[in-house]
């Protein structure tokens, strides 16, 4: 539809809820606000414990996944590499941890928690070292953790199954072909909805900071129609980046942005209390890890109070409806990763950056209160937590640069967000395709812009909130199937491994090979993208699709599907792993034995195969139809030995009978 590439039921579905939730806010202007409060109550009140043991699960899960044999598996075939540099990878998710929340609670939180701790006197020395541990609990690695699983589903079952990047691609090992059904439809339109919500809350935060910071430098009221005009401005600037291909300029400006927060950082270090910053972080590092277990379980159960609901289950919700956006981040890089690898990285690389900038900003904060600002940085954050980091600065050096680049930073911030933002909710709307039109992207860039704006017109910062809360609901029992998911799918891939003797013995190798003179012709003029394409469009398909009329003959239903190039015999099976045999073109460099040779960047390109289990995949090149035929025989053999007699197995010996 209008050039569209979409899923229907998803892009429908998802902008119907969207619609919905916001009609509230539109029908009801003046009864939005106490409406979206009491959504909120009604959510926490009787789902609070919901968020908080389900976070706690996560956590959980991803150690084990880490420190046991699943660690070994990859995000990809078994023979598969890296698409970036180590070193190149940790850049990545190091700034992956970057973005408007931290610019926005940077010095808000720890003082809010100085001021009103939970748990000691207010402004105490009691209540410093609370307000640290609390702000590092929220911002620490449970956070990550619920970003690990979702980044963790989309990688393994999108690399390694071969999947579609979308979020119901996780739920295979529990659905199989069902993932293509309703199911699916209303896995992917939560995500979206989640991401849309959750969004709109941090475009909600950063122009509730870019109003005060301008209020701060040139006088501007702070208003809900500065506000709404600034998110205005800030998304025709994302919409704008994205139908001038400006992509690669705000890549770039993204990347200096980062280096300049990263430099504000080191400013407010160096001219703060240094000696004493690096003291505060070993031990706010010390208090973090000695709270750690209590926290992750406290609702304060036996003594409740509104600090739990306003703090902790509010960045839990914001963290799951966040986490399609950033999963698809860390996933879209991490291919080739051992989950091992992944989960470390992700948990740990921007979970120490946080801990850091939040000791600098926050224990600088309080230090000055109790100095030089005399008591005027906590009453700040008590009126306007957006307002508190302008307020620190008056007491450093340059407050007027310091600011103005705060403002820019967080600008930059809103841009990069809504950019990718509308990027990956497209990706889930489109049933896993990255190849989309433009208008798609201008279209989901719009609706972020116009969901922030109309929330905080209707309700301001409680909408945004609400909204959050309650679009997280839904995804966090689709968290907790994406977790059963991958326990799932990897303890099958881990026992298939186990039957076939365990690597390198599991791998497949292919059935024939091809004659002494191919070889030699093959050798000699290595086959273009073009010719592959074109033997895996011929040869290949008439032998699958022969297999796959012979497997349905004798009541084996069989299928053979051509998705952008690849294609696929898939014969379904219940309570067991598919049979997957499939071919796409495949490419890696040739062997270069100079420095003029190594800038010219040839490939070699290859019909690879793969399968179901993830296993090495070889190349087929050459061979004819009936040795393909014989090729996927004795890949089904295999199959046949492999999976069902060891999961037949372990479903006798499991007590809830469902592996894969």
């Amino acid at each position: 539809m209008f050039g569209f590439v979409i899923n229907p039921p998803v892009f429908f579905g998802s902008i119907g809820l969207i619609v919905l939730f916001l009609a509230l806010g539109v029908l009801a202007p003046g009864h939005a606000e106490a409406i979206f409060a009491g959504l909120q109550s009604g959510i926490l009140a009787n789902f609070g414990w919901l968020y908080l043991l389900s976070v706690g699960i996560f956590l959980i899960s991803v150690l084990i996944l880490c420190i046991g044999r699943y660690g070994d598996l990859k995000l990809g075939p078994d023979d598969s590499e890296p698409d970036f540099r180590y070193t190149s990878w940790i850049a990545m998710l190091f700034a992956a941890g970057m973005g408007i929340g931290l610019m926005y609670f940077a010095v808000g939180e720890p003082m809010t928690h100085y001021v009103s701790p939970p748990d000691a006197d207010p402004m105490s020395v009691a209540a410093q070292r609370e307000a640290m541990s609390v702000t590092f609990f929220h911002w620490g690695i449970h956070a990550w953790a619920i970003y690990a699983v979702v980044g963790l589903s989309l990688g393994y079952f999108g690399y390694r199954y071969n999947l579609p990047l979308t979020i119901r691609s996780g739920l295979y090992p529990i659905l199989k072909q069902r993932i293509n059904g309703p199911i699916g439809h209303a896995v992917d339109i939560f995500a979206i909805c989640g991401t849309v919500f959750g969004l709109a809350t941090s475009l909600g935060f950063g122009v509730l900071q870019i109003n005060a910071g301008l209020n701060y430098l040139l006088g501007w009221e702070i208003s809900t129609t500065v506000q709404v005009a600034l998110i205005a401005i800030i998304t025709l600037v994302a919409t704008i980046s994205v139908i001038t291909g400006l992509d690669k300029g705000v890549r770039i400006l993204s990347e200096i942005n980062i280096l300049l927060a990263i430099g504000l950082m080191l400013f407010v270090l160096v001219v703060g209390p240094t000696a004493e910053l690096m003291r505060d972080f070993v031990q706010n590092i010390g208090l973090y890890l000695d709270d750690i277990l209590l926290r992750t379980f406290n609702i304060y159960a036996y003594e409740p109070r509104p600090w739990i609901d306003a703090w902790t289950l509010f960045y839990w919700a914001w963290w799951i409806s966040w986490s399609p956006f950033v999963g698809m981040f860390i996933a879209r890089i991490s291919r080739g990763r051992t989950v091992r690898e992944f989960i470390i990285a992700v948990l740990f690389i921007p979970t120490g950056f946080t801990f850091f900038w939040m000791t600098v900003f926050g224990n600088t904060a309080m230090i000055l209160d109790q100095t030089v600002a005399g008591g005027q940085i906590s009453a700040a954050v008590v009126n306007d937590v957006s307002v508190g980091l302008f307020e620190f600065f008056q007491y450093l050096p340059l407050p007027a640069v310091t600011s103005t680049l705060a403002i820019a930073l967080v600008a930059v911030f809103f841009v990069t967000s809504s950019d990718s933002g509308s990027l990956v909710v497209d990706t889930i709307a489109a049933g896993g395709e990255t190849e989309t039109t433009t208008a798609q992207r201008v279209f989901w860039c719009t609706i972020e812009g116009l969901v922030a704006i109309v929330l905080l017109m209707a309700g301001g910062l409680t909408a945004l909130q609400s909204a959050t809360i309650a679009s997280a609901l839904p995804f966090v029992l689709i968290m907790l199937a994406l977790v059963y998911g991958l326990f799932k799918g990897m303890r099958a891939d881990v026992a298939q491994r186990l039957t076939a003797g365990g690597p390198p013995h599991g791998h497949a190798h292919p059935a024939v090979g091809l004659t002494w003179q191919r070889r030699l012709a093959l050798a000699l003029n290595t086959p273009t993208e073009k010719e592959v394409s074109t033997f895996i469009h011929t040869t290949v398909r008439k032998a699958l699709e022969e297999v796959a009329a012979e497997l349905s003959n004798r009541d084996r239903p069989a299928s053979v599907s051509d998705a952008d190039g690849t294609l696929t015999l898939t014969s379904p099976a219940e309570g067991v792993r598919d049979f997957v045999y499939g071919v796409q073109v495949s490419s890696h460099k040739l062997p270069a034995f100079s420095a003029f040779e190594a800038t010219k960047m040839e490939l070699r390109y290859e019909a690879r195969t793969f399968f179901s289990d993830g296993s090495k995949g070889y190349d087929v090149m050459g061979l004819s139809k009936d040795q393909i035929i014989t090729d996927v025989l004795v890949q089904f053999e295999r199959y046949l030995a492999l999976v069902i007699s060891r999961e037949t197995a372990l479903v006798l010996e499991a007590p809830e009978h469902g592996q894969i």
